[in-house]
């Protein structure tokens, strides 16, 4: 079921004149970001008064944070970082934090439209095709996503996968964020993962590039690749070793299309 809960609105005083009624008329379809009719109206970006940061809000992105090259992710204590590829490029970085984890993933997004309207649609139609549940509210990071995925269990049975889908339009990106783990069921265990989308800045760059186009990422230059599900120690001396345990290579993504 693909819902949506809104908050209260009080009733509105009748408008003194045409420019306040359509000014009432528009706030109220971007409070939904729905037209009468039910299409998805295609809004500009939001202010992001707590992030996450654009290159150009951040004196120095790489401060605390990790370089993957078209993203910068806060470095936490005790997470692991891993890394996902589309073929030969590396699109998105994974978050691991004991049994909770954020996949983030930066898109090209037009310069006066945000996308995050549009991609929820997509999401939640491709997830209720597959059997799941779908229910769209408005939490701590803005309007997201809470999906039940069906997945098969380790013995074999069917069960589901609980994950939130949170997402920021920036200045020409769109970043979305993946919460699994008990970072999607228990919020006093999503604080730190919240933080963690809210403080990534996003590099986006100068050069031409189609909406919705993965922004690549890399490997940091003192960094090795670990395949999944070897163990490495973390070396000493790295930058990585206050925050980050290893990078290794996850499961293979695909963009958002």
């Amino acid at each position: 079921m693909f819902g949506r809960r809104k908050k209260n609105e009080a009733a509105h005083e009748p408008a003194e004149d045409t420019e306040l009624a359509d000014e009432a008329a528009v706030s109220d379809e971007a409070d939904g970001e729905e037209a009468a009719d039910g299409r998805r109206l295609t809004l500009p970006p939001a202010p992001r008064p707590d992030g996450p940061w654009d290159a150009s809000e951040v004196k120095d992105p790489a401060e605390g944070r990790v370089d993957l090259g078209g993203l910068f992710v806060p470095g936490v204590e005790g997470m692991e970082l891993r890394v996902e590829v589309a073929g030969d490029a590396i699109v998105a970085a994974t978050v691991v934090l004991q049994d909770s984890a954020v996949q983030l993933q930066a898109f090209a997004a037009p310069k006066n439209e945000g996308i995050w309207g549009e991609v929820r649609e997509e999401i939640a139609s491709g997830i209720t095709q597959q059997g799941g549940v779908i229910d769209e509210v408005e939490g701590p990071l803005g309007w997201e996503l809470r999906a039940q995925v069906p997945v098969q269990l380790p013995d074999g049975t069917n069960g589901v996968q609980v994950v939130r889908f949170v997402g920021v339009d920036g200045p020409r990106w769109f970043l979305r964020g993946v919460i699994s783990g008990q970072g999607a069921v228990q919020p006093q265990a999503a604080g730190v993962l919240e933080h963690i989308f809210l403080d990534t800045v996003v590099i986006r760059g100068d050069a031409p590039m189609a909406p919705r186009d993965p922004i690549v990422l890399k490997l940091p230059d003192d960094a090795q690749m670990v395949p999944d599900g070897v163990q490495q120690e973390p070396a000493e001396g790295s930058r990585f070793g206050g925050g980050v345990d290893r990078l290794e290579r996850g499961p293979e993504t695909t963009e958002i299309r």
